[in-house]
C-alpha cells in the first residue's frame, strides 16, 4: 500500500525526466543537420532565422515594440499558417512604410524631442545567396549599370529628413526621422526575383529578399551608432503588374481549396507588418562606411563625390590655375590622345564617377568612338545623354556676343583723317574681341571685361554707353538684355576720380 501511494509522485518524476530528455533531443536537431554543412554560429547569425527567434519565445508574443513598422501591400493568401507571411511587389512602383512610434510613456526618453536613424536594405531571403551577396550585387551592377536595387521616393515620402544613397551600396538607402512626427517612407525595389535565379530559361521561380529596417539613436560623439530596433519582412519582385497577377492566381487557388484546406492557410491582410529581426550582421558598415556619416549638424547629401566603386579611389585633379572660362572649357575636353588614367580623370571631373569602373582601360580614343545609342544602353537614358553631350564637347550658344575693340591713338588718328578727308579708305584694319553673355547683367559684363584688360573687377568703376548728342547713359541689366546680338563697340577708358579704378565707355 505505501508502494502504491507513491506511485503518483514517482510517475511524476518519471513523466518530468522524459520530458525533459524529449526536449533535449529536438534542440540538438537542427545541429546534428546543420553542423556538416555550415558553422552553426554563422547560420544563426544569419536573416533567415530573425522570424523564428522573434517567434519562439512566448513571453514575448505579447511584447510592445519601442517601433512598428507597415508596408502597405497586402499579404499573399497561399501562405500556411506558421510560415512568414510574403508580400509581392511590382518593379520599380513606389509602396509606403509607414514608420510608428510604439512607447510607452516614460521609455526610452533619451530619444524625445531627438532624431534617430532608420537604414533599410534589400537583401536575401534564400542562405545560399546570403553567402554569396556581395558576388551577386556585384553581377547585377555590370548587368545594370547607373541602376540601383532600392531608392526612396523623395516627393512621395512625408518626415524624412536628410534621406541618402550611396553609390557604392545599390541595396541600402538610410534617413533620419522624429518619431513623434507623421513619417511615411516611399520606396521602390528596381530588381526583380528571377534575376537571381540559377538558370534563366522562362517560367522559373524567383528568390524571395527581405525588406530589413534598423533604428538607431545617437551616442555621446552625436554618431547614429546605437542600435534601438530591428524588423524585416520578406517580399518578391516581379515586373510591372506582374505582383498583381501572382496575387489574383494566389487567390483563384485558395479559391478552389477545400474549407478543411483552407484552415490550414493564413488569411491575406491589406498590409504586411514587419516582425522584430535582430539587427543586420554587417552593422559595422555603420561607423566605417565609405557613405558619409551622419551627425548632429545633419549635412546635406551630395550625390557622386567620387565613390564610383569600391575598389577604386578617384584621383585629385592635378593643380590649374583657374584663369577664365574659356582655359576651363579647352581642359575639360577629352582628347583621343588621352590615357587610360586621364580618360579616369575626366570622368571624375565631369560628374561620372558612377561609371569610372565601368571606363576603366578605356583610353580618350575608345570613350570618343562610343555612339549615342552604345552610351544610352550602357548608363541609362539620364546620364547617357549627359556623358555623350559631354564628350562631344556640345557647347550650349550663348545668350548674348558682342565684339570690343579697345581704343588707340592710331585709331583716333584715323577717324580724324576720315572726318577731314570724307570717306577715304585705309589698309587698316583693327582687332576686335569677342565677350559671350550667359547671365545678361552688369556685374557679368564687368568681370568680363575686367579679363579682357588683365585687371580686377573692383578697378572698374562704372560702365557707360555713349548715346545721342556724346552723352554718357550709365549701363544696367535692362539695358543689356537689349543689346543686339553680335554688336560692336570700341572701347575708350577714363580715369575715375579714386586711384587705380577706370570709367569704360562703350561707343
Amino acid at each position: 500500500m505505501a508502494w502504491a501511494k507513491k506511485l503518483p509522485l514517482a510517475d511524476e518524476v518519471i513523466e518530468s525526466g522524459l520530458v525533459q530528455d524529449f526536449d533535449a533531443s529536438l534542440s540538438g536537431i537542427g545541429q546534428e543537420l546543420g553542423a556538416g554543412a555550415y558553422s552553426m554560429s554563422d547560420v544563426l547569425a544569419l536573416p533567415i532565422f530573425k522570424q523564428e527567434e522573434s517567434s519562439l519565445p512566448p513571453e514575448n508574443e505579447n511584447k510592445i515594440l519601442p517601433f512598428q513598422y507597415v508596408l502597405c501591400a497586402a499579404t499573399s493568401p497561399a501562405v500556411k499558417l506558421h510560415d512568414e507571411t510574403l508580400t509581392y511587389l511590382n518593379q520599380g512602383q513606389s509602396y509606403e512604410i509607414r514608420m510608428l512610434d510604439n512607447r510607452k510613456i516614460g521609455e526610452l526618453p533619451e530619444i524625445n524631442g531627438k532624431l534617430v536613424k532608420s537604414i533599410f536594405r534589400v537583401v536575401f531571403h534564400d542562405r545560399r545567396l546570403q553567402y554569396t551577396e556581395h558576388q551577386q550585387l556585384e553581377g547585377w551592377r555590370w548587368n545594370r549599370p547607373g541602376d540601383r536595387i532600392l531608392d526612396i521616393d523623395i516627393p512621395m515620402s512625408v518626415g524624412i529628413i536628410d534621406p541618402r544613397a550611396n553609390p557604392t551600396q545599390l541595396n541600402t538607402v538610410e534617413f533620419l526621422w522624429d518619431p513623434t512626427k507623421r513619417t511615411s517612407v516611399f520606396i521602390q525595389v528596381h530588381c526583380i526575383s528571377t534575376e537571381f535565379t540559377m538558370r534563366k530559361h522562362g517560367g522559373e521561380k524567383g528568390v524571395p529578399f527581405r525588406v530589413q529596417i534598423d533604428t538607431f539613436k545617437e551616442n555621446e560623439n552625436g554618431e547614429y551608432t546605437e542600435h534601438l530596433h530591428s524588423a524585416s519582412c520578406q517580399i518578391k519582385v516581379f515586373k510591372p503588374k506582374g505582383a498583381d497577377r501572382k496575387q489574383k492566381t494566389d487567390r483563384e487557388k485558395m479559391e478552389k481549396r477545400t474549407p478543411h484546406e483552407k484552415e490550414k492557410y493564413q488569411p491575406s491582410y491589406e498590409t504586411t507588418i514587419l516582425t522584430e529581426c535582430s539587427p543586420w550582421p554587417e552593422i559595422t558598415y555603420v561607423n566605417n562606411a565609405p557613405s558619409p556619416g551622419f551627425n548632429s549638424s545633419h549635412s546635406s547629401f551630395s550625390i557622386g563625390e567620387g565613390n564610383g566603386s569600391p575598389n577604386h579611389q578617384p584621383e585629385p585633379p592635378p593643380p590649374i590655375v583657374d584663369v577664365s572660362h574659356a582655359s576651363r572649357a579647352v581642359f575639360a575636353n577629352l582628347l583621343p590622345t588621352s590615357t587610360p588614367q586621364e580618360a579616369q580623370q575626366w570622368l571624375h571631373r565631369n560628374r561620372f564617377s558612377t561609371f569610372s569602373r565601368l571606363f576603366t582601360n578605356f583610353s580618350g580614343a575608345d570613350l570618343l568612338k562610343l555612339t549615342r545609342e552604345d552610351v544610352i544602353q550602357i548608363c541609362g537614358p539620364a546620364d547617357g545623354i549627359r556623358l555623350f553631350n559631354a564628350l562631344k564637347g556640345r557647347m550650349v550658344r550663348p545668350r548674348l556676343t558682342i565684339y570690343v575693340c579697345q581704343e588707340s591713338q592710331q585709331l583716333r588718328d584715323l577717324q580724324q583723317q576720315k572726318h577731314e578727308d570724307g570717306d577715304a579708305t585705309s589698309s587698316t584694319f583693327f582687332v576686335y574681341h569677342a565677350i559671350y553673355l550667359e547671365e545678361l547683367t552688369a556685374l557679368e559684363l564687368t568681370e568680363k571685361l575686367a579679363q579682357l584688360f588683365s585687371i580686377s573687377s573692383r578697378q572698374i568703376s562704372q560702365i557707360y554707353k555713349q548715346g545721342p548728342t556724346g552723352i554718357h547713359v550709365l549701363i544696367s541689366d535692362e539695358m543689356i538684355q537689349n543689346f543686339q546680338d553680335e554688336s560692336c563697340f570700341v572701347l575708350d577708358t577714363m580715369k575715375a576720380e579714386t586711384n587705380d579704378s577706370y570709367h569704360i565707355i562703350l561707343k
